[in-house]
């Protein structure tokens, strides 16, 4: 039966859109001349944060900018700047965006209660989670194991993460661990792990949008944007996906009833 869901950090458990990232990331690119898109900046969320500007780097506009305002192609040297900049700008926010997402202290609550231990993967460095875990955990968040790619020979999509999870939670083999997400990454960490791949839509980076926005927007108009997600995370393999984080242990049950039918 399952026995523990890992959950990534931004967009998933706190920073409800996950905006802190975001706004850096956007920042830092316009200090040097370059304006990129929040689809651009969003598309590889959930990365370690050098590759996530190593990754925008190499998006055929974004290239093409760079060549015409620099005269080249950007280089891993741009790449090193682009983060120098960016640490110290996302370190100067980070507490700011620690608030755990609507339903997430419920659900771990409901987890623990059944037994299931709480893992966690992120795209943050120890340094960045070393801000971010203390001020979530003020607020009621603090799951047993928290893993970063500082720790491991590389990030998402990689599974390393999650099988450092996995030891430390004492839990295998891992088709008896959830691996919960708001991005692409996520996705495919789970897949490349062996563990049950499921997407978070509300609150996520891949719908890009304020709690307030998706309590405002047009019920069509979320429709499509949710609907849209689900095809993404679809195409990279999730097994499932949820409207809202609340949502996940209402998938337990039914997993249960797929590993008791040995389909993994």
């Amino acid at each position: 039966m399952i026995q523990a869901v890992i959950f990534d950090w931004a967009g998933t458990t706190v920073d409800y859109g996950c905006f802190a990232p975001l706004d850096v990331f956007l920042e830092v690119f316009k200090k040097r001349g370059i304006e990129v898109t929040h689809e651009e900046a969003r598309e590889p969320m959930g990365m370690l944060k050098w590759d996530h500007i190593d990754s925008m780097l190499k998006m055929e506009r974004v290239a093409g900018l760079w060549k015409a305002k620099f005269g080249r192609l950007p280089e891993k040297k741009d790449v090193d700047m682009l983060y120098a900049d960016f640490e110290p700008l996302l370190f100067s926010i980070l507490k700011n965006y620690t608030t755990p997402i609507p339903g997430v202290l419920e659900l771990v609550g409901r987890l623990r209660a059944a037994g299931i231990k709480i893992g966690s993967t992120t795209g943050y460095t120890a340094e960045m989670m070393a801000v971010i875990a203390p001020e979530a955990k003020k607020k009621g968040y603090a799951p047993d194991s928290m893993v970063t790619p500082s720790e491991m020979p590389a990030g998402r999509p990689l599974p390393w993460m999650c099988y450092q999870n996995a030891i430390n939670l004492d839990v295998h083999p891992m088709k008896h661990i959830i691996k919960v997400g708001d991005t692409i990454s996520d996705i495919k960490e789970a897949v490349a792990a062996g563990a049950w791949a499921v997407g978070v839509i509300k609150g996520s980076s891949e719908l890009g949008m304020k709690e307030q926005e998706v309590l405002e927007c047009d019920p069509d108009v979320l429709f499509d944007k949710m609907d849209a997600v689900t095809k993404r995370f679809k195409a990279v393999g999730a097994d499932y996906v949820i409207e809202s984080i609340g949502d996940l242990d209402t998938l337990i049950p039914k997993i249960n009833l797929r590993l008791a039918q040995k389909e993994r």
